[in-house]
């Protein structure tokens, strides 16, 4: 059977959110010899855990793959997200390849081979590093590093609101927990001036329980320390279900109290004492969102820092 026979025999079951690694395999499938010289690679090859906040892993979609195969990455994508948030990421990401579309915009890498335990679809572009693994790739959340941002207005620099930014909400539940930190917390909190972002060396895992930038949540109160859970919860919010449980309990079996919370005094849009720019990191985790000039978000998390 032809993949277009395939995807009208299987139909909307194949293509629902949640269920992209039947179409991954179904698009690995579908490769002709000339495509595969492009965009397949083993396993274990290093542009597979690579992340940065623009390039293009491979040609982009447009160049290597017919339109069936075009209307599957699309699915894959969209499947990678929550039904509540889909739209609005895909839309967010479409309109930041820079008139070119998803399919002009990004690039797609295909790594390993369906059925063997080590597969990976990773696709890349402006603001989007993103992968489906099928948990191929044991004890890390999002089959790796991630990244993903949004510049929803024709200005680099965003205004101090964030108006339009798809991922601006996660900021707003950062501060709201930096609202509910008390003066001394505050203090420790705050850094003058972010981590650098350098490609995947951003996300690049310390292993500390200790020492890490910022306020230690085994020094906030049981409520304070809810508050982060929700606010982490909600973070994960714009992912499918089974990637947003995945990285919560890595994120616990690392232990809560060892994770760390810092926003950053520079770059604060508007002087508006909103931070622009925040991170929570732990000794296997990394959530970096960095909100000027307008938002990058950076994350790592891991069973394993050394993984």
């Amino acid at each position: 059977m032809d993949r277009r026979k395939f995807l009208q025999a299987v139909g909307a079951s194949v293509v629902a959110p949640g269920q992209p690694e039947t179409l991954v395999a179904t698009l690995h499938k579908s490769l002709r010899p000339d495509q595969k010289k492009v965009v397949a690679f083993p396993f274990d090859h290093p542009l597979r855990s690579k992340v940065d906040n623009n390039w293009q892993i491979t040609k982009t979609i447009a160049d290597v793959f017919d339109k069936d195969q075009q209307a599957m990455i699309r699915d894959i994508y969209k499947g990678l997200h929550s039904a509540e948030y889909v739209d609005k990421v895909y839309e967010a990401t479409v309109h930041d390849q820079q008139g070119d579309g998803l399919e002009g915009g990004c690039s797609v890498a295909l790594f390993g081979e369906p059925g063997t335990g080590k597969f990976e679809f990773v696709l890349t572009g402006r603001h989007v590093t993103r992968r489906c693994d099928g948990d191929s790739v044991a004890g890390a959340a999002f089959g790796g590093p991630m990244f993903y941002g949004h510049q929803p207005g024709p200005k680099f620099m965003e205004d101090p609101k964030h108006t339009g930014n798809a991922y601006w909400f996660q900021a707003m539940r950062a501060n709201d927990v930096f609202e509910a930190l008390d003066g001394k917390q505050r203090t420790a909190a705050l850094l003058a001036s972010p981590r650098a972002e350098k490609a995947s060396d951003t996300v690049k895992l310390s292993g500390k329980k200790k020492g890490l930038p910022g306020v230690p949540l085994a020094e906030l109160s049981a409520d304070q320390k809810a508050l982060v859970g929700k606010v982490l919860r909600d973070l994960l919010a714009p992912f499918r279900k089974g990637d947003a449980d995945e990285a919560m309990k890595l994120v616990e079996a690392n232990g809560f109290d060892h994770l760390h919370l810092a926003f950053s005094k520079s770059d604060d849009l508007g002087n508006d004492g909103v931070w622009d720019i925040w991170q929570i990191e732990g000794p296997a985790m990394l959530w970096y969102f960095r909100g000027s000039p307008h938002v990058h978000t950076w994350v790592n998390i891991r069973r394993d820092a050394n993984a």
